[in-house]
């Protein structure tokens, strides 16, 4: 029998965010609840003195973009990562990046994004483990583009099309001994439906709970 895997999800609730917590809450407890001990939070605190012993991996679903994290925060998440913690981040869980720490750690910055509409995604990575189960498919989505940090070892998995052209989608890196996912999709409870997203969450959370090996750019 396989061990549970620990996860800490974060997000936020109310009337001033544009993703709110509880519907993607609800979502994924019906994708990884079987195999997942889901602990769920709006408290930026709980970053401060995240403990291995208690968490494999942390799903950011934050709404953060106007802000701050403070210092303890930030170094709480990026000590819990370089110690072998994984983060899974969804969609605007990528507002962490008003940590330009946090930024560097994921990888990229969100810069701006199109109209919501239906998009594709091709997997460009057909063996890689986070896309098993995976095939290419079809969503209405919110088209985010980023900027990569040019010294961060991410490597690109996914993309989606848009006007002919292909976008990042989701991403893997490696940060000290943990591992770091994006995944593009996720702006409310319908993105969550689709079976190959929800295969990929799975996918996402053992990998970036597990010890296999992350792949990096060359």
């Amino acid at each position: 029998m396989n061990k549970r895997i620990n996860a800490l999800l974060i997000g936020d609730n109310g009337v001033d965010v544009w993703h709110p917590l509880e519907p993607a809450r609800q979502q994924l407890v019906q994708i990884i609840g079987e195999s997942t001990n889901l602990t769920v939070t709006e408290d930026y605190d709980s970053l401060k003195e995240l403990s291995r012993d208690e968490f494999d991996v942390v799903i950011s679903y934050t709404d953060c973009w106007l802000r701050n994290l403070t210092t303890e925060q930030t170094a709480g998440l990026i000590t819990f990562v370089a110690g072998g913690g994984g983060i899974l981040v969804i969609h605007n869980g990528i507002s962490l990046q008003r940590s330009s720490e946090l930024a560097q750690m994921i990888g990229a910055k969100f810069i701006t994004h199109p109209p919501y509409q239906i998009l594709s995604y091709h997997g460009i990575e057909p063996t890689h483990p986070l896309l098993e189960g995976v095939p290419d498919f079809v969503m209405a989505e919110e088209p985010y583009v980023v900027e990569f940090d040019p010294f961060a070892p991410v490597k690109v998995f996914l993309e989606y099309e848009y006007h002919g052209r292909r976008y990042p989608a989701a991403w893997e890196n490696g940060f000290g001994l943990g591992k770091i996912v994006y995944l593009q999709p996720g702006h409310d409870a319908r993105s969550f439906e689709p079976e190959p997203f929800r295969q990929l969450i799975r996918n996402s959370v053992v990998y970036t709970a597990g010890s296999r090996p992350v792949t990096t750019a060359t």
